[in-house]
């Protein structure tokens, strides 16, 4: 639904530095999410990779079992976040998991030129679905992307799903989302009929959407056990000159980081 503004996704990089680590060492657009310790969190999440990489995956036959960088994005749909992935970051060790309820969806990844099961693993899966297995073990990602796939979901089934990929998250990985605001042009344009609980509605299609607030997110993440790094609103004014319509956008984005080295446990 939001496939034309989506479609350059040159933005995907500049916001999302972490999909494409070697193009952005010298990017500077966002010192906020920046610490004075970087270098030697880039050199302890490096070690840890490695580790990980080496002591976690038993299975050699699985798909990316000797990368080194594994990315999960859910919701991919045709792939318009894994393709640019895939070109952008040439990392050797990277692998790019990609999933999305829609088998269709999933056949339309899989049989697009670009992509190589060398690099690649895309698969059907229902996010709402804790019980689901995924083809990666606790503990190996890098990096899980959600791009307006949250506020898909039920309400109720949010937290878990959260919660469960927080597992697979290793030691310094991190959660990116990028997803509805409240009171998003989308949202005030809905009629009454389409409310189905507080902030969700169903679209024409039969499709549901939530819009959260950073405090909603926030707790979403830090319950499952996650540090902020980043949570913001992004307000932005598009202008359809062809309808001459002015639309106030309202999106947020985070970034969620699972503890770089977990605290050791004290007996007694």
């Amino acid at each position: 639904h939001e496939n034309r503004f989506f479609k350059d996704r040159h933005w995907l990089f500049t916001e999302f530095p972490e999909l494409a680590p070697q193009c952005s060492l010298n990017n500077d657009s966002h010192p906020q999410v920046s610490g004075a310790d970087d270098s030697q969190q880039d050199s302890l999440e490096r070690e840890q990779r490695i580790d990980v990489a080496a002591l976690s995956l038993t299975d050699d036959d699985a798909p990316g079992s000797s990368a080194t960088y594994r990315i999960l994005e859910v919701g991919c749909g045709v792939g318009n976040t894994v393709f640019p992935i895939l070109k952008t970051n040439n990392d050797p060790g990277l692998f790019v998991y990609c999933c999305d309820f829609s088998s269709t969806a999933v056949e339309l990844v899989k049989t697009n030129p670009e992509y190589d099961p060398g690099r690649c693993l895309a698969f059907v899966h229902d996010l709402s679905d804790v019980e689901a297995n995924y083809p990666v073990h606790d503990g190996t990602l890098d990096v899980i992307v959600l791009i307006f796939v949250l506020s898909a979901l039920h309400p109720d089934k949010m937290q878990a799903s959260i919660r469960r990929l927080a597992r697979l998250l290793k030691p310094g990985g991190v959660m990116l989302l990028r997803d509805y605001g409240r009171y998003d042009m989308a949202q005030l344009r809905f009629k009454k009929g389409r409310c189905l609980s507080e902030n969700f509605y169903v679209r024409g299609d039969g499709t549901r959407v939530y819009f959260f607030t950073q405090d909603e997110l926030h707790e979403m993440f830090t319950e499952a056990g996650l540090e902020k790094v980043q949570n913001l609103v992004d307000r932005r004014l598009q202008v359809n000159r062809g309808k001459q319509l002015t639309m106030y956008r309202v999106w947020i984005q985070c970034k969620y980081r699972k503890a770089p080295v977990q605290p050791a446990k004290t007996e007694g």
